[in-house]
């Protein structure tokens, strides 16, 4: 389909239009005005992953489009805790927890937003500013008469957890009320039009769009992506080894690098047009690659996604640490690396190491992997539950264990 914005073109030619409240005169808005768009992340890690990157590239593009990004921090939601696609609650937070969550998540945005004082400069602020200092029977006047039960009672957040026979705490049935007002706030203090997010948001985003219109009399507009999972149906932003971190203090470029590396063949070229920002030609014409050329089109999503994450360096060296590793057989430093003492090295047994860097869980996790021939030193397979890694294992002071063909990590001796 055709669209009047270059904005709402590229969030359709690229698969990030889910859902959308109006979206031609969406699209009309886009084409003529600038529109401050939101969207809300609340602080309960300390990084955001993978499965926040498509609202984060959302952001990119509408800067470069050349409308203004607002990122919302839920230091106020955080205490509430968001129901959506949850069988229970979410763990109650400190202010200090919360705080320290919201600083880590800062970082992620540094790397693909211009923040400043702009007209299409982003903007980012906490909604503890307004939420902190709500008077609560003043609140329920003005905004509860908006809210009807019967409608909050069908959302899909409070509707699975009923369905479910899951409790539901009155906390948490609260969430969407301050969402929808947060968009209303937004809206006076900074001309928000727009607030995106993914799938599971569009109950709460319908919400603070219909108290808007009824309080302030305006029109806004909602925007959702698609829920992304992968072909073989896991969710986006988890692996075997756990969550795909956007920090890199919590996960190591090589290793984000080696995520997009391992994408599955039927999800390149859908991965190519979310997580690039290459031409959607190039995007159609490798994913229309085949066989073994589809790993050309695998490394490219991974050095694209890495350059935007974690730079055009981190990328350069991660690429040539998984040319070492899986190419050369060698033993490269961009690999995770744990670091141990001379007299703990000399009596390492295998099942140790295979715990020691995070590749099995416990000892009867390691011996299950090593039954299964899945454990590896230097590239050579284990067999043997009562392997001992010896001092001529250790090639310059590292060792290189191995868990399966995809994960790998080096011991080294201090």
């Amino acid at each position: 389909m055709t669209y009047k914005s270059n904005l709402i073109q590229q969030f359709s030619d690229r698969g990030y239009i889910h859902q959308a409240t109006n979206i031609d005169a969406l699209d009309v808005l886009a084409a003529n005005h600038i529109i401050p768009t939101y969207i809300g992340f609340d602080c309960t890690a300390d990084s955001l992953h993978v499965g926040s990157l498509v609202q984060i590239m959302m952001l990119r593009i509408l800067q470069k489009s050349g409308h203004k990004p607002i990122v919302l921090m839920g230091g106020g939601t955080t205490k509430v805790g968001d129901p959506s696609g949850r069988d229970a609650a979410r763990p109650l937070l400190s202010n200090h927890d919360i705080e320290t969550n919201k600083n880590g998540i800062k970082r992620v945005f540094e790397k693909y937003l211009t923040f400043g004082d702009g007209t299409s400069d982003a903007l980012m602020v906490d909604n503890a500013d307004w939420l902190n200092s709500i008077q609560y029977v003043k609140f329920l006047r003005d905004y509860g008469p908006h809210f009807s039960i019967n409608r909050m009672m069908a959302m899909e957040s409070v509707k699975l957890r009923l369905d479910r026979e899951q409790p539901l705490s009155f906390l948490e049935f609260n969430y969407a009320i301050l969402q929808a007002y947060d968009f209303l706030e937004l809206r006076r203090r900074y001309g928000c039009q727009l607030q995106m997010g993914g799938s599971d948001q569009w109950g709460n985003i319908v919400a603070g769009i219909d108290l808007t219109r009824r309080v302030d009399g305006q029109e806004i507009f909602g925007l959702t992506s698609p829920l992304i999972t992968t072909s073989s149906g896991t969710k986006m932003g988890k692996s075997a080894s756990g969550a795909i971190w956007l920090n890199d203090e919590k996960l190591s470029s090589f290793d984000f690098w080696q995520f997009w590396r391992n994408t599955e063949d039927s999800d390149v070229e859908r991965f190519l047009g979310l997580f690039t920002e290459l031409p959607m030609a190039e995007v159609r014409r490798l994913g229309a690659l085949r066989g073994a050329d589809i790993n050309d089109a695998k490394v490219i999503l991974a050095d694209e996604a890495t350059r935007l994450c974690h730079g055009k360096e981190a990328a350069e060296k991660a690429k040539a640490t998984a040319q070492t590793t899986f190419s050369d057989k060698g033993m490269a430093d961009g690999l995770h690396q744990v670091c141990i003492t001379t007299e703990s090295a000399a009596a390492l047994s295998v099942i140790a190491a295979l715990t020691m860097v995070g590749f099995a869980k416990s000892n009867g996790d390691a011996r299950r992997l090593i039954r299964g021939g899945g454990a590896r030193v230097n590239g050579s397979s284990i067999s043997d539950e009562n392997t001992i890694i010896s001092h001529a294992d250790f090639n310059l002071g590292k060792v290189k264990i191995s868990a399966g063909k995809k994960r790998h990590a080096l011991i080294i001796i201090e």
